[in-house]
């Protein structure tokens, strides 16, 4: 196999600094499975990692993209044959094995995932680990009971990848969907992908009692910190909070009465090492009952694999709207 580009990321004099290198696949990590990558996408945790503005990566070099789609190349698992679609997202890809910014990528047979009915490998990367992540935490959030017409479901980071597609997701299968954000520019964008309201970020009582008036039926956090403290206060009885990030700090300062007076639920969604059955289920679903209905808004743009420097200041300011993809191949 001839050689060919990946952006990988290397530490120079305790510096993270990335670039694009010509590789060949003895250079990559191993696996059983070669896959001849068509997209992959950008994630918050992509430019931590690229920039070392947090410590992702846990050798170097390594390249990097969590997630990847593409057509096999070459395989030595069963399960796999030469020209099969699939995906694969988080299971350590650009964290601790070489990831999806590569226009071959190779990775074990249990990490890979064939190509849902019903989704494209560019409509895969739209969906990516934001959209993978959003899907587990509905997944699991009815898996506890929740179901439409209970009441409303909060979302926080509303704006962002996660966000955008739990707020598509979750209209889409009926709820009443209220969008926590604090770009007031997108309140039309908001309510394109089915948010019924939008609370605006300045303008929240976060209270400051253990219990405050019960409000929601279930509760997506992609911020942690004060904003999940105070979902932690106003959901329902019985009723859960799935908490997927931590843009606005890892801190959680609460009391248990929650949990032992209302019958709270604190779900950890951890996409990155989900179990194997229920990555496939989810997948699943994100291909029939969870598809996404406004993929087409959420992504905001592509780039290709020698852009990607210029790509990633903008995750770190907050100023990324919605998804926007990495083209790697035809």
């Amino acid at each position: 196999m001839a050689a060919f580009s990946a952006y990988r990321a290397h530490q120079i004099d305790g510096r993270v600094v990335s670039r694009l290198d010509t590789l060949t696949l003895d250079e990559l990590g191993p696996g059983d499975v070669v896959i001849r990558a068509a997209w992959s996408d950008i994630n918050f945790k992509d430019a931590l990692a690229a920039t070392g503005a947090g410590r992702i990566q846990k050798r170097f070099p390594l390249v990097g993209g969590i997630d990847v789609a593409g057509h096999v190349a070459q395989s030595t698992d069963p399960r796999f044959r030469d020209g099969d679609a699939v995906l694969v997202v988080g299971c350590g890809l650009g964290e601790v094995h070489d990831g999806g910014y590569a226009e071959y990528v190779r990775v074990p047979g249990d990490w890979v995932v064939p190509l849902p009915a019903g989704l494209g490998l560019r409509e895969a990367m739209a969906i990516g680990t934001a959209g993978f992540t959003a899907a587990l935490g509905i997944h699991q959030l009815e898996h506890l009971g929740l179901a439409p017409g209970q009441g409303p479901v909060l979302v926080s980071g509303a704006t962002g990848g996660v966000g955008s597609l739990a707020i598509d997701m979750l209209a889409g299968r009926g709820y009443e969907v209220v969008a926590l954000s604090g770009k007031r520019a997108e309140a039309d964008y908001l309510a394109a992908l089915g948010a019924a309201r939008v609370l605006w970020r300045d303008e929240l009582d976060l209270g400051s009692r253990p219990l405050e008036t019960a409000r929601w039926a279930a509760c997506v956090d992609n911020l942690g910190g004060e904003v999940l403290t105070y979902m932690t206060r106003t959901v329902q009885p019985f009723g859960s909070i799935a908490s997927i990030g931590l843009a606005a700090g890892p801190a959680l300062v609460t009391t248990v009465m929650p949990f032992i007076l209302r019958g709270v639920n604190l779900l950890g969604i951890n996409s990155t090492y989900c179990p194997a059955p229920i990555r496939a289920r989810v997948w699943q679903r994100l291909g029939a009952d969870l598809a996404p209905r406004h993929l087409d808004r959420i992504v905001s743009g592509e780039v290709a694999l020698a852009e990607l420097p210029d790509a990633f200041a903008a995750y770190l300011s907050a100023g990324v709207t919605g998804r926007k993809l990495v083209r790697i191949g035809a």
